[in-house]
C-alpha cells in the first residue's frame, strides 16, 4: 500500500505550518504502507493541480491531506468538503475568492472515504485529543478537499481520500493568549496513528 500525505505550507502571517513542521517526523514507512510526502502551496487552483498531479505519478491507494485549522484543540478528521470558495483572509498568492465553486461541474459536496471515525479511535488511542469534524471551512483547506474528491471520483477509482484538520504548534501561540495548541511530536504522533487506521481498513 501506498498513501500520500500533504501538508501546506506556512499561510496568514504565520512562519511555519504545523502540518508541515509534524509531517517531518512522520516515519516513511507506516504500518507496511509506504509514505509520500508532498508540500502544498497555500493557494486556490494552484493546491489541487499539485495534488492531482502527484496523485497521477504516484497513484497512491489513498491520499491524506493535512492543515492547520487556528481554534482547533486536537486533530479533526474531516467528513465532508462542499463546492465553494468564500475567502476570509487571502491566499499566498493573493487571491481570496468570495462565494465561488470549486468545480462548476461538481456536486455540491463529497464525502471522504477514508474511514474517519476508525482514525480518530486510532488517534484516540495514541494519547492525542481528536474527533470527527462536520466542516473543513471555505478557503484553501475545503478547497484542496473538495479537489482531491473531485478527482478521485471522475478518474481514480479505488483510490480514498480525506483530510485532517490540526491545532498551532506551541510556539505559534506565545502571543494568542487562550489559543489550543498542540506540540509538533503529539500532531506528528496523530497523523501516524490515523495512517495506520487507513492501512488497517479497505472502508469508512
Amino acid at each position: 500500500m501506498k498513501i500520500l500525505l500533504t501538508a501546506f505550507e506556512p499561510f496568514g502571517g504565520e512562519k511555519v505550518n504545523p502540518a508541515q513542521e509534524a509531517l517531518k517526523d512522520v516515519p516513511d514507512v507506516v504500518a507496511g504502507a509506504g509514505i509520500v510526502k508532498l508540500t502544498v502551496p497555500t493557494v486556490f487552483g494552484k493546491s489541487v493541480e499539485t495534488v492531482y498531479g502527484a496523485m497521477k505519478r504516484e497513484k497512491p491507494d489513498a491520499v491524506l491531506c493535512i492543515g492547520q485549522a487556528a481554534g482547533r484543540t486536537g486533530l479533526t478528521v474531516e467528513r465532508v468538503a462542499i463546492n465553494l470558495e468564500d475567502a476570509a483572509i487571502a491566499d499566498n498568492e493573493g487571491r481570496k475568492p468570495v462565494d465561488s465553486p470549486v468545480f462548476a461541474e461538481g456536486p455540491a459536496a463529497y464525502f471522504t472515504t477514508l474511514p474517519a471515525k476508525a482514525m480518530v479511535e486510532k488517534i484516540k488511542g495514541a494519547g492525542v485529543p481528536a474527533s470527527v469534524s462536520c466542516t473543513a471551512g471555505t478557503f484553501v483547506c475545503n478547497h484542496l478537499l473538495y479537489g482531491v474528491l473531485h478527482h478521485i471520483a471522475r478518474e481514480f477509482p479505488g483510490m480514498r481520500g480525506g483530510f485532517i484538520h490540526v491545532p498551532y504548534l506551541h510556539e505559534q501561540v506565545l502571543d494568542k493568549p487562550g489559543a489550543p495548541s498542540l506540540s509538533r511530536e503529539d500532531i506528528a504522533k496523530g497523523i501516524e496513528a490515523a495512517v495506520e487506521a487507513i492501512a488497517e481498513s479497505d472502508g469508512i
